[in-house]
């Protein structure tokens, strides 16, 4: 039987557009002898559509496209399509997230997902209930396939470190002796599940003595990154065919002919910046930007987003505003300069010393004196931060922030300041993340993937001078973070244990960690919880990220 696996990157609540998509993917298999076409999890409203599956109006339209699939299709093809399938009853949840199958001759549901994510990011359960029962499709060749989606294949206590309550999909198939099983997925990334995927398949693939397809959507939805690495793994557990990371893919699987299709292995850095770089792209473009503005300074971290920008929109889509101060040193504006020189980017200059001297007259009289200390740092930023959304509004451009995810776990950030924008490209990175990111990003091996993705390959990227300068706001003479903050590498781990592991002081300092410390960057990251909920949204690549996944209150002991 030959399968095509249509890895899709669908928009969310745009039917018609998504539902051409699968269109397409359809007539592209159909010249390839397919007799299946599989899409991913809510194929037909994109993952996660959120508070638009509780509009009726939607549903309606739901189902006047999936007849509009039936309609175009004119070979024996069988569909299957992600959706949302009405409950027979009044209570609520209404929905079930689930399968149709659709054909020439019409379309009908067939599988409903049995358990249902409500953790991190994900909160099915305020739109779904489970399905109950094993989902097996009998086809007309007589294989019998077994259906599950997404979390029904996340039941290996052995492989996961959580596993939700409820059944087993995988133990419930045992008995139908399916010939395949199918995973429809909308998963995603952080850089510790592709691995765990593959686990997971290739055990459930052993356990039901039958290869298993994995099917990922791909795409950036807001905060979310869905990097497709979809694949086909055998009843042994050896790989048959891979798709690629990050990019939209249609490929064909031949069950009676079964062949070994492998990628070549995508190092963990290179499959983070790609997502990354997808992420912005897909932000952009969903959201109606196809340019975008951002402020360097000549440090690392807006050195990053400028490199991300660039590969994600290309150079020509991409501009930046220098602002320096009376603080800013000669260097930081000459290695911005170059920079934006490597990348091709357009930049202009807007000194900000004259607005500083305007401000310091204007509350000299309120304060009984000119701004001092963080009152006056803060001013610079809002300064800058004024000035890179007046050009963005003007232009029509996507601005982009570039804190990093320690600066925003302790607070070293300002509110309507260098947090403005609409969206935060590193925010769910660590600042030794930042570093190793361009320090990769300037070596040999990132080559290829610079190619790839259309930025320079001659010479350094991100540069020396940037990377192997110390990190300061210059936001007063002769400032370095190091002023203010821990070193990033005791700041970094102590963060990814509080925020990650949710590990309590206690244990940290149990563990060996400086008492002082542990309490100074638990105090700065409780402190800093009203300008996280006033951030712009970042991309999350992490398992726990600032945005909708992390929810804790402001107000609180």
């Amino acid at each position: 039987m030959r399968i095509a696996l249509a890895q899709l990157n669908p928009v969310i609540g745009d039917f018609e557009g998504n539902a051409k998509r699968i269109l397409e993917a359809v007539l592209r298999a159909e010249e390839q002898a397919v007799e299946l076409v599989l899409t991913p999890e809510l194929s037909l409203w994109g993952y996660p559509p959120r508070d638009q599956l509780l509009e009726p109006s939607r549903l309606k339209q739901q189902d006047m496209v999936l007849q509009w699939l039936v309609n175009q299709l004119n070979s024996s093809v069988t569909l299957l399509v992600g959706a949302a399938l009405p409950a027979t009853d009044a209570r609520s949840p209404r929905l079930h997230n689930g399968v149709v199958l659709v054909n020439r001759l019409g379309w009908r549901p067939i599988a409903q997902k049995q358990l249902l994510p409500s953790y991190d990011v994900f909160d099915e359960r305020r739109y779904f209930r489970p399905g109950d029962g094993p989902c097996l499709l009998r086809l007309p060749n007589g294989k019998r396939v077994g259906l599950t989606i997404c979390e029904d294949l996340w039941v290996d206590d052995g492989l996961q470190r959580e596993r939700l309550d409820g059944p087993d999909p995988i133990d419930q198939l045992i008995p139908e002796q399916p010939d395949l099983v199918i995973n429809l997925a909308a998963s995603p990334f952080d850089a510790s599940k592709p691995a765990l995927r593959q686990q997971l398949a290739a055990a459930a693939a052993q356990r039901l003595n039958c290869p298993l397809i994995y099917l990922n959507q791909v795409g950036g939805n807001d905060e979310l990154v869905f990097d497709g690495a979809s694949f086909v793994m055998g009843a042994d557990g050896a790989m048959q065919l891979e798709l690629p990371v990050c990019e939209e893919h249609l490929a064909v699987w031949d069950s009676d002919h079964p062949t070994s299709i492998q990628i070549q292995p995508m190092p963990p850095l290179e499959r983070l910046f790609r997502a990354l770089v997808l992420g912005v792209r897909d932000y952009a473009r969903k959201c109606g930007f196809n340019k975008a503005l951002l402020g360097l300074s000549g440090g690392i971290d807006s050195a990053l987003v400028a490199v991300i920008a660039s590969a994600a929109l290309g150079n020509e889509a991409v501009s930046a505003l220098l602002m320096p101060s009376p603080w800013s040193s000669a260097g930081s504006i000459d290695d911005a300069l170059a920079l934006a020189e490597r990348l091709g980017l357009q930049t202009n200059t807007v000194p900000i010393a004259g607005l500083m001297e305007g401000y310091d007259q204007a509350l000299t009289a309120p304060l009984g004196a000119t701004p001092q200390g963080v009152t006056a740092e803060n001013l610079q930023s809002r300064i800058r931060g004024t000035l890179l959304m007046a050009v963005a509004n003007q232009q029509g451009q996507l601005l982009l922030t570039t804190g990093n995810k320690s600066e925003l776990a302790v607070g070293y950030c300002t509110l309507y300041g260098d947090m403005n924008g609409g969206l935060a490209v590193i925010g769910d990175l660590y600042k030794t993340s930042v570093f190793a990111l361009c320090d990769w990003l300037d070596s040999d091996a990132a080559l290829g993937c610079r190619q790839a993705l259309g930025l320079p390959t001659h010479g350094e990227l991100v540069g020396e001078a940037i990377r192997r300068k110390p990190p300061s706001a210059e936001l007063r003479p002769n400032q370095k973070d190091s002023d203010s903050l821990p070193d990033y590498h005791a700041l970094d781990a102590l963060l990814k244990a509080l925020i990650q592991e949710r590990q309590s002081g206690p244990t940290l300092v149990e563990a060996g960690h400086d008492p002082a410390l542990v309490q100074r960057v638990e105090r700065l990251l409780k402190k800093a919880e009203f300008k996280r909920r006033q951030a712009a949204p970042l991309l999350k690549v992490s398992p726990q990220a600032f945005g909708s996944g992390w929810r804790l209150p402001i107000a609180a002991a």
